[in-house]
C-alpha cells in the first residue's frame, strides 16, 4: 500500500489531499495535472538553452502557474498546506494574494479563510504562481513546480497548533522509559478560551489568550518499552485530544519512537546505549527518473535502496527532505542528519539562498525542525554545507544565529555543519567548529589525528567522502572513537551536478564536472553506490562488506584499460567495474577480477579450472585481485562461506520485467517500479545490451517514467521511450484512482514483454 503521509498538527478528519485536478500553464500552454508535479522533468535537457546549467542538469526552470477550483468547506478556518514548491511561490485565492514563500525546500501554510466565498455553492479559485526563472539558483537538480503534496485543512479557531505535539524520550532505565509530550494550542479567535488537553489518561488545562498560543506538557512512564533502533524500528502512537466545554474540537495522532542518543569522544555514537559505527550516505532530494516529483512510494523506494546497500544513516544533502522520506526512515530503520541549507550569505550561485537568508532563515529552520523533531530517525540537525564565507569572521556569528534558531524549537539533538577546505587553511576554522556539537568534515577526515591532538574534545564525522576511499575511511572510524562515521558522496546517483563521478576516455571532453563550461554530455552524476534504477555497483557491495561483515563473497571485473579507450578517472569516480564476463575482442589478454570478502582464502576458477588461490586480510583491504587471460565461459570464486559466479551471456533473446510490487493502492498516488532487463536464451543479463524500447500502459495505471542509468541519455525520462544501458532499464507506473488491472507492455526489436499490475 502507498504511505500517504499527512501533515502533523491537524487531525485526519480535518484535512484532505489537494493534489488532484489542477490546471498547469506555462509558455502559453495549459494542461491538466495531478500533483506532485515537476515541469522540468518533462523537458529535454539542453546544454545550449538550459538555464539551470551544468549544476541543474541543463533543464529550463522558468515560470509556471497552477489553478484549481473548490467549494468552501465547513470549518471556522481553512488553510492550504504546501509540503514544497520550487520555488518563490505566490498563492492567490479569488484574485487576492493570500501568501508567499521563497525557499523551495521547506513546507509552508497559507490561511485562505478571509478570501473564500461565504456562499458554499460558489467555486473558489486558487492560483499558485511559481517562479524558478532566476537561474542558476541551485547546485544540483531542483525541479520546478508544486513537486510535493498539497493539503486542504479545516479547523476550529481553537486548535492544536501545526506541528504542535512534541514527543521526547526523557529517560530509559531499568526496563522503563519516561516520555514527555508537549502540546501547543493555538487560539485564533478574538477572545480568551479555556482548553482541556488529554494525552492518554492525563488531562491538562490551558487558558489561551485571544490570538495567542499556550504550551502544556506532561510525562508518563512506559514499562518494558520497545526501543526504536536501526535493526528494530518500533514506533508508538500518541493520541492527543483538545476539548472545549466537554466537546472534542481537535484530535491528533502522532507517531514517535522511544530511543536515546549520545555522542562523545570516548565512546563515539551510542543508540540506546549501544555503540554504532555510522556508515552513511549523502542523498539529494530528486527521485531519479521521476525528477523532483516526491511521491511517497518513491521516497520509500529510495530509503529501501540505501538500507539494502548496507547504509545506516542518510544525510539529506543539502536541504530538508519530505515528511514521507523521514516516515520511511522511521519505519525501515535508517538514521538521518537533517540538513537545512547548502550555503549562507556569500553566494555559490547568483540566485541561491544568499538572496533569502536574511529575510527567512529562522522561518525556514523552524519549518524543518518543528516538522521533523518527532522522527526518531533524526539524530542531528545540520545548518550548512561548505559555506563560501568560511574564512570571514562573520561566519561564526551566522553559525551561532542558525544554531540558536534550531535550539529555539528543539534542544534534544546535536547541531552539525559540513566544513571543507580548498587550500591549506584548516586550523583557522577552530572558532567555527567551537559553535558546533559535532564537526562535519567534507573530504578532510585525514586531519583527524592532528585536530584531536589540538582539540581533544571535538567530536567529528566525515560528512562527505570520495567513493574510492571506502577502506581508509572505514578503518578511521573503526579505530578512533571520536570519529563517529563516514558519509560517502553519494549513496544514489542523482540529476544535476552533471558529470560528477564520471570516468572518461581519451578523446572525450577532459576534466572534472566543474571544468569551465561543465560537462554538456551529462545530465546527472555517476558517483552513487547505487544507480537510479536500483542496481548496486560493485563499490556498494565492497562498502557493505567492510561495514557489515557480511559472509560470503562478491565478484566483479575491472574494465581493461584500452578496451574502449584509455580510461581517465575524476575525483568522485571509481574504476569502471562490472558484473560482467563479456569482453569480446579481448580473448587471451589479461583482465583483473576482484573478489570482496572477509573470508581468509579465495579460489578463482575459470571454466572449472583453478586459476589461483589468494589470501585475503586487512592487508589486502579485504580484496582478492586476480589477473586472468580472458576467455568466454564461467568464472567462479569460492570462499569458505560461499561462492559466486559470472558467466558469459549470449545474444539478446528477450526482455524480462520484474516489479518491486505487483499490487499497488488505487489511490492515484502509489507507484510500481519495474526493472527491465535484456536477457539471453538462458536468462542471463546481456551486460552491454543497448536496446531501444517503447513502453505502453493501459487500464488502471499511468506511465510516469521510463529510462536507464545512463546519465548521457537526454531522452526525457517521462517519455515512453527508453534505451537499455548495461542491459537494464526501469519503468515507473502510477496507479489510477479506481481498482482494477494495469497492463504494461515494452516493445522493441525483441519480442514484446508484458506484465499486469493490480490496483486495489
Amino acid at each position: 500500500m502507498a504511505l500517504m503521509t499527512m501533515p502533523l498538527g491537524v487531525s485526519a478528519q480535518q484535512q484532505a489531499l489537494f493534489d488532484f485536478g489542477w490546471q498547469f500553464s506555462r509558455e502559453g500552454k495549459t494542461i491538466s495535472v495531478d500533483l506532485p508535479h515537476d515541469w522540468d522533468i518533462y523537458c529535454t535537457p539542453d546544454p545550449k538553452t538550459g538555464a539551470t546549467g551544468t549544476g541543474g542538469g541543463w533543464y529550463p526552470g522558468g515560470k509556471g502557474e497552477y489553478r484549481k477550483t473548490f467549494k468552501t468547506p465547513d470549518g471556522e478556518l481553512v488553510k492550504l498546506h504546501f509540503e514544497g514548491v520550487y520555488q518563490r511561490a505566490e498563492v492567490f485565492v479569488n484574485g487576492q494574494k493570500a501568501g508567499q514563500h521563497g525557499y523551495g525546500y521547506t513546507p509552508f501554510t497559507v490561511d485562505v479563510t478571509p478570501y473564500l466565498h461565504k456562499d458554499k455553492k460558489q467555486d473558489n479559485e486558487v492560483v499558485v504562481k511559481v517562479d524558478n526563472s532566476q537561474q542558476p539558483n541551485c547546485r544540483w537538480y531542483s525541479g520546478s513546480g508544486i513537486y510535493r503534496h498539497v493539503w486542504l485543512q479545516t479547523m476550529p479557531k481553537l486548535h492544536i497548533a501545526e506541528n504542535g505535539v512534541f514527543v521526547t524520550t526523557e529517560e530509559v532505565a531499568n526496563g522503563r522509559a519516561i516520555v514527555k509530550i508537549e502540546v501547543t494550542v493555538n487560539n485564533e479567535s478574538d477572545q480568551e478560551r479555556d482548553a482541556l488537553v488529554t494525552v492518554g489518561q492525563g488531562q491538562l488545562m490551558a487558558k489561551v489568550p485571544a490570538g495567542q498560543s499556550k504550551t502544556v506538557s506532561t510525562t508518563f512512564a512506559v514499562q518494558q518499552p520497545k526501543l526504536w533502533s536501526v535493526e528494530h524500528p518500533h514506533l508508538y502512537e500518541a493520541v492527543v485530544e483538545l476539548k472545549e466545554k466537554g466537546t472534542v474540537v481537535d484530535r491528533q495522532t502522532t507517531k514517535y519512537g522511544i530511543r536515546t542518543i549520545a555522542f562523545d569522544v570516548e565512546q563515539g555514537f551510542r543508540l540506546n546505549g549501544q555503540p554504532v559505527l555510522i556508515n552513511g550516505a549523502c542523498v539529494h532530494h530528486d527521485d531519479g527518473l521521476l525528477g523532483a516529483m516526491a511521491f511517497d512510494a518513491a521516497e520509500i523506494w529510495k530509503v529501501r535502496q540505501m538500507k539494502e546497500a548496507g547504509f545506516n544513516l542518510i544525510r539529506t544533502s543539502h536541504n530538508p527532505s519530505t515528511r514521507a522520506f523521514l516516515d520511511a526512515c522511521d519505519s525501515i530503520g535508517m538514521l538521518v542528519i537533517d540538513e537545512a541549507f547548502d550555503g549562507w550569505r556569500t553566494q555559490k550561485n547568483p540566485f541561491d539562498y544568499s538572496t533569502l537568508i536574511d529575510s527567512c532563515y529562522r522561518e525556514d529552520i523552524h519549518a524543518m525542525v518543528l516538522r521533523d523533531r518527532n522522527h526518531p530517525c533524526v539524530v542531528s540537525w545540520s545548518i550548512g554545507n561548505e559555506v563560501i564565507e568560511r574564512k570571514e569572521l562573520r561566519v561564526v556569528q551566522t553559525a551561532r544565529q542558525l544554531k540558536k534558531a534550531v535550539l529555539e524549537v528543539d534542544n534534544t539533538r546535536p547541531v552539525t555543519e559540513a566544513l571543507c577546505a580548498w587550500d591549506r587553511d584548516w586550523e583557522i576554522y577552530d572558532p567555527h567548529f567551537e559553535v558546533l556539537d559535532i564537526g562535519g568534515y567534507n573530504y578532510m577526515i585525514f586531519k583527524h589525528a592532528s585536530d584531536h591532538q589540538r582539540d581533544p574534545k571535538r567530536i567529528m564525522w566525515q560528512t562527505e567522502s570520495y567513493p574510492r576511499d571506502a577502506f581508509r575511511n572505514w578503518v578511521t572510524v573503526r579505530d578512533n572513537s571520536y570519529v563517529l562515521g563516514d558519509m560517502v558522496w553519494t549513496g544514489l546517483d542523482y540529476l544535476g551536478e552533471s558529470g560528477i563521478g564520471r570516468y572518461y576516455y581519451d578523446g572525450d571532453r577532459p576534466g572534472e564536472s566543474y571544468a569551465p563550461g561543465g560537462q554538456p554530455e551529462w545530465r546527472g552524476t555517476y558517483c552513487g553506490d547505487v544507480d537510479v534504477t536500483g542496481w548496486r555497483k560493485p563499490i556498494s557491495h565492497y562498502r557493505d562488506m567492510l561495514w557489515n561483515s557480511t559472509k560470503g563473497a562478491y565478484m566483479a571485473v575491472k574494465e581493461p584499460n584500452g578496451y574502449k579507450g584509455t580510461i581517465r578517472e575524476t575525483q568522485w569516480s571509481v574504476w569502471p567495474t562490472w558484473e560482467s564476463w563479456n569482453w569480446p575482442g579481448w580473448e587471451g589478454k589479461p583482465i583483473e577480477v576482484e573478489v570482496y570478502t572477509k573470508e581468509p582464502q579465495v579460489k578463482l576458477y575459470l571454466n572449472k579450472k583453478l586459476v589461483e588461490e589468494k589470501e585475503v586480510s586487512e592487508k589486502t583491504q579485504y580484496k582478492a585481485v586476480f589477473k586472468v587471460n580472458y576467455e568466454p565461459g564461467t568464472l567462479e570464486a569460492v570462499a569458505a562461506a560461499g561462492s559466486c559466479t559470472l558467466s558469459t551471456a549470449g545474444e539478446p533473446a528477450r526482455l524480462r520485467l520484474t516489479a518491486d510490487r505487483t499490487m499497488i493502492a488505487a489511490d492515484g498516488q502509489d507507484l510500481a517500479f519495474i526493472t527491465v532487463e535484456v536477457v539471453d536464451a538462458e536468462g542471463r543479463v546481456v551486460p552491454e545490451a543497448a536496446i531501444p524500447c517503447t513502453v505502453s500502459v493501459s487500464g488502471r495505471g499511468q506511465l510516469m517514467a521510463a529510462g536507464s542509468a545512463d546519465m548521457k541519455d537526454f531522452e526525457p525520462t517521462t517519455s515512453p521511450k527508453l534505451t537499455t544501458w548495461k542491459g537494464r532499464g526501469m519503468v515507473v507506473v502510477r496507479s489510477s484512482r479506481k481498482a482494477g488491472n494495469a497492463k504494461i507492455s515494452v516493445s522493441s526489436s525483441l519480442p514484446t514483454a508484458s506484465m499486469t499490475l493490480k490496483t486495489k
